[in-house]
């Protein structure tokens, strides 16, 4: 019942389009093939990608299948989570009637759904299926195969980290294999630091854009907000509407969390508190809250609140979440409805305004990009973003001038001098667009539209090894 129950909420998620990184996919070396399975070994997240290599090679650039596995694996976690929480040990006996119940929370509520439907979120489903049967193995005190299922969850997302302090929360005795499970997650986060500094454009660490004292000042307003929409679910959004702030916000979060200690088991909610600290403290990442980072502590999260509610009216709560689900699943479905909401959401961030640009037709998106403008006029996203509008509706004149706006904020961008040389091709000025493709691939031999152009001008170079 709760597999059907999990399919019925978010099975319209197949029927979602690709969103935001999920494109990314569909050109990676990875993903498609043509850099080996070593270009995928080689990630921090190797199962994650290559479970979206599989996807390619079965269905292609078909986004069903891969919105599919996303669903399969949400599902499988919810079995997961009730089996373990099922077990006959002391654990278990203390959760008692309220196991089915906790399951249906974390199946049913609206916070998982960005998880479940955006696609790149996989990571965060493969992790969480892995820690709850390393939980299920845990509990039944086989402690070492808990840590082989711990291992495949650090291998698609280094999130879980704390997870084997959340083990040890419930059941401290088996030290050696928690000593190895800590050796692994320690082995994970060093990596992950060390690929955040390393990869360009990683969005985490250094090149978030945020220090990590700033972005702990934050993490108070996020936890505050997961909280809200925990008891409150209304009011998600893709967009994060938090902007560095004080720290005052983690007061209140110190005083939830002592109060909470004290309604219903403490392990859990203070396990919760665990699970959430690696994405959201002092480790910076570009987006200052995200609904996703909430699904793996939604397992301790959905324990302890099902212990605590009155069981006469207790099935009501996830009846009436799931209504919210399904209505949360039918707006990723429609990225202009999306897009809206996290504009009504965050309307001072430029990231959803040319998000729904790309959304709407050209027509509609002229005025949503100016008003990107009036927020941030310097940059050169809003600018290439008003060129395209302008090369869809038949002004290339205008769109060389944005084009160029773009350029001059980044001198050095191989898509911003691609996208000048498209505006001069379309304005029959070959020679100028065949210099400007070429200076971009001078910059980034891997440039795939660079390269695609001036095959289309008649002069075929071939795509560098590394590149494929």
């Amino acid at each position: 019942m709760l597999a059907l129950a999990a399919v019925a909420v978010f099975g319209g998620s197949i029927w979602a389009p690709f969103h935001l990184d999920d494109f990314s996919l569909l050109t990676d070396s990875c993903v498609t093939g043509s850099g080996g399975w070593s270009g995928c070994v080689s990630r921090t997240r190797p199962l994650t990608w290559a479970s979206f290599r599989l996807n390619y090679a079965l269905g292609g650039t078909d986004p069903a299948g891969y919105h599919l596995v996303n669903l399969s694996l949400h599902v499988g976690s919810v079995l997961a989570m009730r089996s373990a929480l099922a077990m006959r040990s002391a654990l278990a006996a203390a959760i008692g009637p309220a196991a089915a119940l906790a399951a249906a929370l974390f199946a049913l509520h609206p916070i998982q759904t960005e998880a479940v439907v955006y696609v790149f979120a996989r990571a965060t489903l493969l992790m969480t299926l892995f820690c709850l049967l390393s939980l299920g193995c845990w509990l039944r005190g086989e402690a070492w195969k808990a840590a082989a299922w711990f291992g495949l969850a650090v291998l698609s997302k280094e999130e879980c980290v704390a997870f084997p302090l959340f083990l040890l929360l419930l059941d401290a005795k088996p030290k050696a294999q928690a000593a190895a499970m800590l050796a692994m997650a320690g082995a994970a986060g060093l990596r992950v630091l060390y690929a955040a500094a390393a990869i360009e454009g990683s969005g985490a660490g250094a090149q978030a854009g945020i220090g990590p004292v700033e972005y702990l000042a934050a993490q108070g307003w996020a936890w505050l907000r997961y909280a809200k929409l925990l008891v409150f679910p209304w009011g998600f959004t893709v967009e994060s509407p938090l902007e560095a702030s004080n720290g005052v916000a983690w007061i209140a979060v110190i005083a939830l969390l002592a109060a909470g200690l004290r309604l219903a088991d403490w392990r859990w909610l203070a396990g919760a508190a665990l699970l959430l600290a690696p994405s959201s403290t002092i480790f910076p990442a570009e987006d200052l809250s995200a609904d996703r980072r909430v699904y793996l502590p939604m397992v301790a999260l959905a324990a302890w609140v099902a212990m605590k509610l009155p069981r006469r009216w207790a099935w009501a709560l996830p009846a009436a979440l799931a209504l919210v689900s399904l209505r949360q699943t039918l707006v990723w479905r429609d990225p202009a409805r999306l897009w809206r909401e996290a504009v009504q959401q965050a309307p001072g961030k430029v990231r959803p305004r040319i998000q729904l640009a790309r959304s709407v037709p050209a027509g509609e998106a002229e005025p949503i990009l100016e008003a990107a403008r009036e927020i941030a006029p310097a940059d050169p996203r809003v600018a290439s973003e008003l060129g395209r509008v302008y090369l869809e509706t038949g002004r290339p004149g205008a769109a060389l001038a944005e084009f160029g706006r773009a350029l001059a904020l980044t001198p050095r961008d191989a898509s911003a001098i691609n996208n000048r040389g498209v505006a001069l091709w379309r304005m029959n000025q070959v020679e100028a667009a065949r210099s400007d493709f070429r200076r971009a691939l001078a910059l980034d031999p891997c440039h795939r539209d660079a390269r695609m152009n001036l095959n289309s001008l008649g002069e075929g170079t071939e795509e560098p090894a590394r590149c494929r």
